[in-house]
């Protein structure tokens, strides 16, 4: 069978859904992983990114199922929310490249002016750090910060605040999700496109008197 027949639009088809569940898992633990280390619920593109990933998973299972039975009607669904998927992804993924460092130090100073004290020491401690960036906060809110922390680096003299750490993180996830979700967000109209010949392809071996 030379490609470009049944058999090389569905293997092509299931592989680049093999693509998307392993890229749909990549986004969430990615995100998972700098909101765990402090990245707070704040940052809401954290939280669109990680829905992207979930959506990706389930829709590559989806096509992989499809794909698979040459089951019409997912395949015409999964060529739908693949696109919806496809401008979600992509917005989230320019967002994530475009959030600049100073609107990162706002949303992070919003959310720690909010924070209950045991909420900040328990955020001191877990990232060894003292009070959040000094330049965002009155100068007496940050002295009573570093008087508060119990963070064993206070007895150092190497000791960053929590802004500077949770600014790194934050840079590197955003910079990871932003740069894998746009590059694999033009390979979603591949998989659309894949789908929609695949579709309308004839299984060599079904019955030659039934329909597509």
């Amino acid at each position: 069978m030379v490609c470009g027949g049944f058999t090389c639009y569905k293997n092509a088809l299931c592989s680049l859904n093999v693509v998307y569940m392993l890229v749909g898992l990549l986004l969430i633990v990615v995100a998972a992983s700098g909101k765990g280390f402090g990245i707070v619920s704040s940052i809401r593109i954290i939280g669109g990114v990680v829905a992207v990933g979930v959506f990706l998973l389930l829709i590559s299972i989806v096509g992989l199922i499809s794909a698979l039975n040459h089951h019409q009607v997912m395949l015409f669904f999964y060529m739908v929310i693949l696109f919806l998927v496809f401008l979600f992804q992509f917005g989230v993924s320019c967002a994530c490249l475009a959030i600049t460092q100073g609107q990162q130090v706002k949303l992070l100073s919003a959310t720690w002016g909010l924070m209950s004290n045991e909420t900040r020491v328990g955020v001191e401690m877990s990232l060894d750090c003292c009070g959040l960036v000094n330049t965002t906060q009155s100068s007496e809110q940050f002295k009573q910060d570093i008087d508060l922390c119990p963070a064993p680096c206070k007895k150092t003299s190497t000791c960053f605040t929590c802004g500077d750490k949770m600014l790194h993180r934050a840079a590197w996830s955003l910079r990871i999700l932003g740069g894998v979700g746009l590059f694999f967000s033009f390979t979603e109209i591949l998989g659309v496109w894949l789908a929609a010949h695949y579709r309308n392809q004839k299984d060599p071996k079904a019955n030659p008197s039934t329909l597509l």
